[in-house]
């Protein structure tokens, strides 16, 4: 039938299966534009059929949802995970499992799914450290930063390095949203003083550059980019979106 729908376009165009099938290429088209997955995008113009499908599966599915890109939790998660982990909570109904669901939905951008199943964890556990920096990250995505703030700076009191300075990037995020300037700075200061996270180097260049600090930003947004240029692909793709927004405040710097 493919073969017949391509040998004459008028046909294809009338066929069902023809709009169809134009309707998931342009679907996936968008996303590999929106991801800058610049490869795919000329693979799909030019082998529409095949890669559409490639692309659905291989990046579509298992890439984190674009609201959560560049606020990954530590570690990978595994959609197929979840039927597991449903099952164990009907037999076991652990703080862990709640939780462990928790960073699988928040991973692919369901902050609401991801609350829910965080709160479920707390009512089990109410001290585990991991599952209330989560639940605050999730607050804090979901634009609710004063309860995020409640939580992390609880967290980043009990262990200031907790999940490898994750924590302490949104609690300067939390902080920022409130309208809290220098306390963002602070904690960014804290976090890029001892880790290389390009997320916490390119807020604190652009908290620094509101406040004049023209000559730190730009060296900031410099770093980011220098270290992008020889980082392993899978940071790169990680970082993407505030290596991005480093060129830009370069741009703008540069102006000045």
């Amino acid at each position: 039938m493919l073969a017949f729908l391509f040998t004459d376009l008028t046909v294809f165009l009338t066929h069902p299966l023809g709009w169809l099938f134009i309707a998931f290429n342009l679907w996936m088209l968008v996303d590999a534009f929106r991801r800058e997955e610049w490869m795919w995008v000329a693979f799909i113009i030019l082998f529409p059929l095949l890669n559409a499908v490639l692309y659905y599966f291989l990046v579509y599915r298992a890439a984190p949802s674009l609201p959560a890109r560049g606020f990954e939790l530590p570690g990978q998660h595994d959609r197929d995970r979840i039927a597991e982990l449903e099952k164990q909570i009907l037999l076991l109904d652990k703080a862990h499992h709640h939780s462990e669901l928790g960073d699988i939905h928040f991973q692919h951008g369901k902050f609401k799914l991801a609350e829910q199943s965080y709160l479920r964890a707390l009512e089990r556990d109410p001290r585990d450290i991991d599952t209330r920096s989560h639940l605050g990250q999730c607050l804090l995505r979901q634009g609710r930063a004063r309860e995020a703030r409640d939580y992390l700076e609880d967290v980043c009191v009990e262990n200031p390095k907790h999940d490898y300075g994750h924590s302490l990037m949104a609690l300067a995020e939390a902080r920022a949203a409130l309208g809290d300037a220098d306390g963002a700075i602070a904690v960014w200061e804290q976090v890029v003083s001892q880790h290389s996270h390009a997320r916490a180097r390119v807020q604190l260049a652009e908290l620094l550059a509101a406040k004049g600090q023209t000559e730190r930003a730009r060296q900031l947004a410099d770093e980011v980019m220098a270290e992008d240029k020889v980082a392993p692909g899978y940071q790169r793709k990680q970082e993407q979106p505030w290596v991005a927004r480093a060129k830009k405040l370069a741009k703008l710097l540069a102006k000045r």
